[in-house]
């Protein structure tokens, strides 16, 4: 950047055109990133568009800049990514919250969101986003969150105590290894269900993500055949099981949980209409 001026609208300027060729969303990435470094927020940028900056503050911008340029999710690089309007810190140990998988929560919360008290589980927490958006509309419902990675486990635990949702009981298992004879109505998860050979996982924001919360076998249907099959044994007498998984996977997921004689699988489509979310009930329903 030149030597003079060095105001916050210069900043973002030379920030959209760095991140250009590299971003799909380069001005607000460029706004995210200055709003960071000064710990202000959005609004702030937006009203003292001409106020100088110092050379340490756009050092560090531009330090952020050449990351998000070499594909570092935004995420990753402030720590920070709001899901279900509720901010959840997040690591390289998780996958970033993504808006599609509101749609699991709002499945969940049209089907069951009547019920004022019921157990329900959360399968690869992650972040703690699903469990604790669900928390945050149902407060009596008894929530279990697990995780197989320890290092998720303990920031999904960070993030309830953040949100002061601590009545979520968030703790380490290999799927249902760890949940011993507890019993659920509601059982969801946003498994792995990338084929390891797609192209996908080189590019974009996945690059960065923890693999073993992206990629399943059986062309990325494996997890979701184990977990569709040992949930039988921990529902309630009238459950429902709810599954995020890839767009084309839809008729597979269904087909799985119709096998496993679970009844009426039906599938709610994405933000851009495709195929996400895939639920049934229990066979005992």
């Amino acid at each position: 950047m030149p030597e003079k001026n060095i105001t916050i609208a210069n900043c973002i300027a030379h920030g959209q055109k760095q991140l250009a060729d590299s971003s799909d969303s380069a001005k607000l990435d460029a706004q995210i990133l200055l709003a960071f470094v000064l710990n202000k927020e959005h609004s702030y940028l937006l009203t003292w568009p001409e106020k100088e900056l110092a050379k340490q503050v756009e050092q560090q911008y531009l330090t952020l800049l050449q990351r998000r340029f070499l594909g570092e999710p935004i995420a990753y690089i402030v720590g920070v990514k709001e899901f279900w309007s509720l901010p959840f810190w997040v690591s390289p140990a998780t996958l970033i919250p993504r808006p599609d998988t509101e749609i699991l929560v709002e499945s969940v919360l049209e089907n069951f969101g009547e019920v004022k008290s019921l157990q329900c589980l959360d399968l690869g927490t992650g972040t703690g986003a699903i469990a604790l958006a669900l928390a945050s509309e149902q407060p009596n419902w008894e929530i279990d969150a697990i995780d197989f990675s320890l290092d998720a486990v303990q920031l999904a635990k960070k993030n309830a105590e953040n949100l002061q949702l601590t009545q979520v009981n968030i703790f380490q298992s290999n799927w249902f290894s760890a949940v011993n004879e507890r019993k659920y109505e509601v059982i969801v998860s946003n498994p792995p269900y990338i084929d390891d050979l797609d192209e996908n996982l080189s590019q974009g924001d996945v690059r960065f993500e923890p693999k073993s919360a992206l990629v399943a076998s059986e062309h990325g249907l494996g997890d979701i055949k184990h977990i569709a099959q040992q949930a039988l044994r921990f529902f309630k007498a009238q459950g429902a099981l709810f599954f995020e998984h890839g767009f084309e996977q839809g008729q597979a997921v269904r087909n799985i949980l119709t096998d496993l004689g679970y009844a009426n699988a039906q599938t709610v489509r994405d933000l851009n209409g495709h195929e996400r979310i895939t639920w049934a009930t229990s066979p005992d329903s």
